[in-house]
């Protein structure tokens, strides 16, 4: 009964418009997919770590595991066309050394370096209970829906919507099942494992995240990131 941590750190980050990848950018000297991997590591129900990663870049990383003490990470394997690919590639790695049928892989994105063991803890505790477990956050704004991009005549009640984010976690076999259907019907570029599971008709079940478990997209997202990096929540708030 294992808890396998999948990092998926295989994207180019062409929207942060710098001359590395995202996830290899140092905030306060330290990579941001250093911060990503001392949330595994730091997790005493996290048992190994595996990471897909930027083909050209798999030296630095593996330095950077050893610098910081990285020792949960296991294994490092190429990316693929797309990220619904990279996920694949790094599960079928990991299926390879674990196979018993109560090992979970959470899957996360590499640039959200602000996952909390609460996060980890609870996405694991949901997938164990129901099957599977997606990190959501609820809806707060008003929603438009648009069919021009520059015009609405249409809101989406916002108490129906859920905000995904990372770790995603399922039952290793179920989700290399579900890859291997996907494929059959011609599913190749869902956006994340949640989407591929809804688009083969699968019920997911929700776990609780944070507004704080932001995705580093943009510059002004590093920012909010070394703001949150700084800041330390009042006695007062509960």
């Amino acid at each position: 009964m294992k808890n396998i941590a999948l990092i998926i750190a295989g994207g180019v980050g062409a929207r942060m418009n710098q001359d590395i990848p995202k996830q290899f950018i140092h905030v306060y000297d330290k990579p941001v997919i250093v911060y990503t991997l001392e949330a595994f590591q730091n997790h005493p129900n996290i048992d190994a770590i595996e990471v897909v990663c930027l083909e050209g870049w798999y030296d630095i990383l593996s330095a950077y595991a050893k610098q910081f003490g990285i020792s949960k990470l296991e294994n490092i394997v190429s990316g693929g066309q797309n990220g619904q690919d990279s996920i694949r590639n790094g599960l079928y790695d990991i299926a390879k050394r674990y196979s018993d049928k109560d090992d979970i892989v959470l899957v996360h994105d590499a640039i959200r370096p602000m996952v909390s063991a609460d996060i980890i803890s609870d996405n694991i505790q949901t997938c164990r209970k129901y099957g599977n477990a997606i990190t959501v956050v609820p809806c707060t704004a008003a929603m438009l829906k648009t069919n021009d991009e520059v015009s609405s005549v249409e809101q989406i009640p916002r108490n129906n919507l859920k905000v995904t984010q990372t770790p995603q976690a399922f039952f290793i076999g179920d989700l290399k099942e579900a890859h291997q259907e996907a494929l059959e019907q011609g599913i190749t570029n869902s956006v994340a494992s949640c989407t591929m599971y809804i688009e083969l008709g699968r019920k997911l079940y929700m776990s609780t995240g944070s507004e704080k478990n932001i995705k580093l997209t943009t510059v002004e997202d590093i920012e909010i990131f070394k703001a949150l990096l700084n800041s330390q929540k009042e006695v007062w708030l509960h």
